[in-house]
């Protein structure tokens, strides 16, 4: 597999989606996003998403350039329609408005429809945490095609459905948990797929409702599991409440749409941790509490405590010296679209 530097990535998917049709600054907002996914070692989100956008927008299901409208809103909250524009760039502007509001209202909340995948879930709470105020991200892919069976089913009839929670900290790595509902992200079986790559069992079952170890089973009927295993009514059920909050709050409704749009719904809250306590103080506070977490003892077998959002944060410091590994299928579809689009020179892909 090919190591590519962050910056260079991050110039090739933002040149092939610019070439695709998206502005320059959804073009940014879209290729940085992924390469950051890849950074925290969450690939499955990250420049292997590339070609998938494309081919979106080539469907008409992504509409680079499109109108970003407030439909509802009061000091508080805010329902944002993105006319099928890239979540990246919808999602952020959204959460950018709701800590604006959170600044003198101590608490706001939005919910986004009518966008394209948002990507790495964290990247939003997080711009909250860097505002000083703690944010909460969940994320739901509407209408279009579902890919976890709900706890004791053998059919997919709910999304991954993410979680994303922040919080402001005197650490150096961020506080932060991003976690899907299901057993694992649907990217990592496509990830897996093009390494040709075995999976961990509990992570899907196929068409006749098997537990299976083979990637491919997942796209021949199979489906995911929810988060949890034998407990999985656990994930099952926070899947459900994302799907309420994200799905039926922001009006996608439930259930699969034949076109198959991908259309993530999104609700998105902030709280200023200032309405509260101090902030340096609670920054302090979170800080401690994670070293107090850390200083455990391992258990047998175990490297140690490691707080939430902590690894991703020194698999970033790893990935931005030595370079991220790209896995041939997915470097061969870029360099195809460079060929398509006539960069393969410019962007050294030959």
């Amino acid at each position: 597999m090919p190591v590519v530097q962050a910056d260079r990535l991050a110039r090739i998917g933002a040149a092939l989606l610019r070439s695709a049709g998206a502005s320059e600054q959804e073009a940014e907002a879209v290729a940085t996003g992924c390469v950051n996914a890849n950074l925290a070692g969450h690939d499955s989100h990250g420049i292997i998403a590339i070609p998938t956008y494309i081919d979106r927008i080539k469907a008409g299901h992504i509409v680079p350039g499109a109108p970003w409208t407030i439909v509802q809103e009061s000091p508080t909250t805010t329902v944002i329609d993105g006319h099928w524009g890239f979540g990246f760039h919808v999602n952020a502007k959204a959460m950018a408005l709701t800590i604006e509001k959170a600044r003198t209202a101590n608490v706001a909340a939005c919910t986004v429809f009518r966008q394209s995948h948002v990507g790495r879930l964290a990247a939003y709470p997080l711009m909250a945490a860097k505002a000083g105020m703690i944010g909460i991200a969940a994320a739901d892919s509407g209408r279009s095609p579902k890919h976890v069976a709900p706890f004791g089913g053998r059919e997919a009839r709910l999304g991954t459905n993410p979680i994303s929670i922040a919080v402001p900290s005197d650490l150096e790595a961020p506080f932060y948990l991003d976690m899907a509902t299901s057993a694992v992200a649907a990217g990592k079986i496509q990830l897996a797929v093009a390494r040709g790559e075995e999976i961990p069992k509990g992570w899907i079952i196929d068409a006749e409702g098997r537990h299976s170890t083979d990637p491919r089973d997942y796209r021949k009927g199979g489906a995911l599991l929810p988060l949890g295993g034998t407990e999985g009514y656990k994930g099952s059920g926070l899947a459900a409440i994302v799907e309420i909050l994200c799905g039926l709050l922001t009006g996608l409704g439930f259930g699969v749409e034949p076109t198959g749009r991908h259309n993530d719904g999104c609700f998105m809250a902030v709280f200023n941790v200032a309405a509260f306590r101090p902030l340096a103080q609670f920054k302090q506070e979170v800080a401690d509490f994670a070293r107090y977490l850390k200083s455990t003892p391992p258990s047998e077998g175990s490297h140690g405590v490691f707080y939430p959002g902590e690894i991703e944060f020194l698999r970033e410091q790893e990935r931005r010296k030595n370079g991220i590994e790209i896995e041939d299928a997915t470097w061969d579809k870029l360099r195809a679209l460079a060929r398509d689009y006539g960069l393969t020179a410019e962007l050294e892909l030959g």
